[in-house]
């Protein structure tokens, strides 16, 4: 597992920030998605060993949150959201200097900083002072100092913030390879786009609570039973057919009447519609259980009812 917690409580003062955080986090590129407000940073900061529980149990790459910090720390990378760095050192002294605090040798550190710079794409700019950077630019470098020292997990704090449609794309095109290599990724982001574009599982946070985790693809199905079946021409005449014989049919674009959305109750019902196929002769172009998108999933669970 990349993380465990049990019970997690955190409060500042009178405000609580999480409130029995349980779950059981698998290895891969996992989306940390929620509403303002919803615990994001603090359990990122509960995660690191930068914030001690309340109450509760927890364990990062199977070490303690409380009694392994430290032994935590060596292992993940971190990108925060707002830029960190000393104006005065050019790019390739503040990925060493990340290098030199996660414990490397100074040889080691430069030879690492010059491999990430390359990853993340800063070429010769990586010898000029950071605080001449562009936002993407920066970006990056925070990036390159997550990953210098070679970490198990990275956390990736809103890494497409302030980036151009461009470097947006570079920006997610990197955190899709870092899950290839394979890095284990936690991106927090309030771009869900970006979300569905790299993570293959999403944390959804609601109230300092745990809303929902698992798999992206079982969040983007829907839990109807309603199936997309689109046919090459006789879309009409197969609608009315599986009407006939009991279907919950619809047609959700007017100027595409050979796409249906037919819900199928049951593994049994399917025969049902492939004989309605067979008997009108037509040719099945896709056949797929109904997905929806991670912004029209999110708000249902965020906000129940919504779109009913």
């Amino acid at each position: 597992m990349l993380f465990e917690l049990q019970g997690i409580n955190q409060h500042y003062g009178a405000f609580q920030a999480l409130t029995d955080v349980t779950v059981a986090v698998r290895p891969g590129v996992v989306g940390l998605l929620g509403p303002n407000g919803s615990g994001k940073s603090t359990l990122i900061k509960t995660l690191l060993g930068m914030l001690e529980p309340t109450s509760g149990h927890g364990k990062v790459l199977g070490q303690d949150v409380r009694s392994q910090s430290l032994a935590i720390r060596e292992r993940v990378g971190y990108m925060p959201e707002h830029d960190a760095y000393f104006a005065d050192l050019t790019g390739f002294e503040s990925v060493v200097y990340a290098a030199r605090l996660s414990g490397l040798p100074r040889r080691h550190a430069f030879r690492r900083a010059h491999e990430v710079l390359d990853y993340v794409g800063m070429e010769e700019a990586r010898y000029r002072e950071v605080q001449g950077y562009s936002t993407g630019m920066r970006q990056r470098i925070k990036l390159a100092q997550a990953l210098v020292h070679g970490p198990q997990l990275v956390f990736l704090d809103e890494p497409t913030n302030g980036l151009d449609p461009k470097g947006r794309e570079e920006m997610l095109g990197l955190i899709g390879d870092l899950g290839r290599i394979p890095v284990n990724v936690l991106l927090s982001s309030h771009v869900l786009h970006d979300v569905e574009a790299v993570c293959d599982a999403v944390l959804l946070l609601q109230g300092g609570q745990v809303k929902h985790y698992g798999p992206l693809r079982d969040l983007l199905t829907t839990k109807g039973g309603e199936y997309e079946l689109q046919v090459r021409t006789g879309g009409p005449q197969l609608s009315q057919a599986l009407t006939t014989a009991g279907f919950q049919v619809a047609t959700p674009n007017p100027l595409d009447l050979d796409r249906l959305v037919v819900v199928i109750p049951s593994e049994e019902a399917i025969d049902a519609l492939w004989a309605a196929v067979i008997a009108l002769d037509l040719q099945v172009r896709h056949f797929a259980p109904l997905t929806v998108s991670l912004e029209r999933a999110f708000v249902d669970l965020v906000e129940p009812g919504a779109h009913a």
